[in-house]
């Protein structure tokens, strides 16, 4: 079904093609956790990030070798020749000659779709901007199913609903499972209207709320987003909005003794360490998953 297809954005994808990645990623745990397989044994994965990255650069590295394949890592951009002025497209192009697929990371809005118009081999959106990151959104799905439920499932998006691409990309997967979505944010951090005229029109129903507590009662899991420094064009803009929300143990009372907690991660000050040995945390299994996760994408993408 994924046989050599680009993956660039959630809305690209059925309901049933993103079931059965994430049945192929529960087969596939074990091998995440350790058993050796050589299922890609000879083939290659490029990765390409232009941002600072961690969980999604090192999951993908460790779900190509725990497959049997190998990994190119372009390193900075100043350390390449985009640094004397090669274009993305040219060095798509190189890269392409060099690997089975591109895993790729850009601050450009865009350039996932624009790389894929260019490489002869699949390519991988890591995450563009402010647009979308799919993979994030597909080990985000799977961890509610593994935690959680994604049928009848009530969620509360939390914090900065403006540039986080994770919460963009998640809303609209979750509107394909018939999701009850809360946003939760600044009036100056509101998800696009764009997206919630688009969840309007799938159907989905959304309610807009600035204050959590409005909602801790009605959920099932809360996914909360660090505010996102780096998107904003203004300081003075990020100051206002930088501490807006931040959860501790009080902020809980009153919610689902099954209440599940999630974030892409990094974190800074949005969850208190004083929830990470409650049963409510699930955000660093979260990071965990994004190893069968893409393992499920690279196999079904790649495996001859």
């Amino acid at each position: 079904m994924l046989k050599r297809r680009h993956v660039l954005s959630m809305k690209d994808f059925s309901r049933e093609e993103i079931d059965e990645i994430l049945e192929t990623a529960e087969s596939l745990e074990p091998y995440a956790r350790g058993k050796g397989s050589d299922i890609l044994d000879g083939k290659i994965l490029a990765l390409m990030f232009f941002e600072p990255s961690t969980r999604t650069r090192m999951s993908f590295e460790t779900a190509m070798k725990r497959l049997g394949g190998m990994t190119i890592n372009l390193g900075s951009a100043e350390a390449s020749s985009i640094a004397k002025g090669e274009s993305l497209a040219d060095t798509i192009r190189v890269v392409g000659g060099y690997a089975d697929a591109i895993v790729i990371r850009h601050p450009k809005e865009g350039s996932a779709r624009l790389a894929a118009e260019f490489s002869p081999v699949p390519v991988l959106n890591a995450g563009d901007g402010a647009g979308h990151h799919p993979t994030q959104t597909l080990l985000d799905l799977y961890t509610i199913k593994k935690e959680s439920h994604l049928d009848d499932l009530s969620i509360a998006l939390v914090g900065d609903l403006k540039y986080g691409r994770t919460v963009h990309s998640l809303a609209y997967a979750l509107s394909l499972y018939g999701a009850d979505i809360y946003l939760v944010s600044p009036p100056t951090l509101r998800m696009p209207e764009q997206i919630i005229g688009d969840l309007s029109r799938m159907g989905t129903r959304v309610r807009e709320v600035s204050d959590l507590r409005e909602v801790i009662e009605e959920v099932d899991v809360l996914y909360i987003t660090r505010i996102q420094r780096e998107r904003f064009p203004d300081p003075v803009e990020y100051n206002r909005v930088a501490r807006s929300y931040s959860i501790n143990t009080r902020d809980l009372e009153g919610a689902k003794p099954e209440l599940r907690i999630m974030h892409p991660l990094p974190r800074v000050d949005e969850i208190s360490p004083s929830i990470d040995g409650t049963k409510h945390a699930v955000y660093f299994r979260q990071s965990f998953y994004g190893v069968p996760v893409r393992m499920a994408l690279l196999k079904m993408i790649l495996e001859d």
